[in-house]
């Protein structure tokens, strides 16, 4: 699974590699504002952001239902296990098959999916950071067992509460990305992204508005 942002999709565009990830993944998740207009306005698909912290709970409440061990994988030292704790407290009976901070260094992939098939996780939560993240699960897919896998980016550092989430309402009103460039200036190369997505959006509706007053003048 991968959760969708405009980050995304502008990387993507210059990022070979990442831009299959994406393609090929088997579900896609809408972790963006902007990407939830762009697909509500002008594909007329009626979509709403759910973020990677947003969609842990029920899927760890679904994990619990059916007795699905979960993995956490990533995060700084000590977090992932943090995490695990307060899942474990928000959703009594979750099977947590193990936490691990670890690296997504290619010469760690057999010794962290050897700990992940050992535990039987079912549902594994990644947590690196996008897309490196994304690129981990997509190169060792195969040699996790039969689980599904997902990116989750900083969500376990908001269930462990090392970093504090945005007010509700600025939540709702698409405007996370703001709080969390407050907390942290130094992202402010990764909010370039932001703009160039309008203007990739704004471009391609254009682009079809006039390809339609081309097939009605004709």
């Amino acid at each position: 699974m991968v959760t969708v942002n405009a980050e995304f999709v502008v990387r993507a565009r210059r990022d070979e590699a990442f831009r299959r990830v994406l393609t090929r993944s088997d579900l896609a998740t809408v972790d963006g504002t902007l990407v939830a207009l762009a697909l509500r306005y002008r594909h007329r698909v009626p979509a709403r952001r759910v973020t990677g912290v947003d969609l842990i709970l029920p899927l760890a409440r679904l994990a619990a239902h059916r007795k699905s061990p979960v993995f956490l994988l990533g995060a700084g030292p000590g977090v992932a296990s943090a995490a695990a704790e307060r899942l474990r407290t928000l959703v009594p009976g979750l099977v947590v098959a193990g936490t691990y901070a670890g690296t997504a260094r290619a010469d760690e992939d057999e010794r962290i999916c050897a700990m992940i098939r050992s535990g039987t996780a079912r549902v594994l939560l990644v947590a690196y950071g996008a897309p490196t993240q994304d690129l981990w699960i997509a190169r060792n897919l195969q040699r996790l067992g039969p689980c599904v896998a997902i990116g989750v980016g900083g969500s376990f550092d908001y269930l462990a509460g090392v970093t504090p989430r945005a007010p509700s309402w600025m939540r709702r009103a698409g405007l996370e990305w703001l709080y969390r460039l407050a907390r942290q200036p130094s992202r402010w190369r990764r909010q370039l992204a932001l703009p160039v997505f309008v203007y990739l959006a704004a471009r391609d509706a254009l682009s079809h508005k006039a390809s339609w007053i081309r097939v009605e003048k004709g």
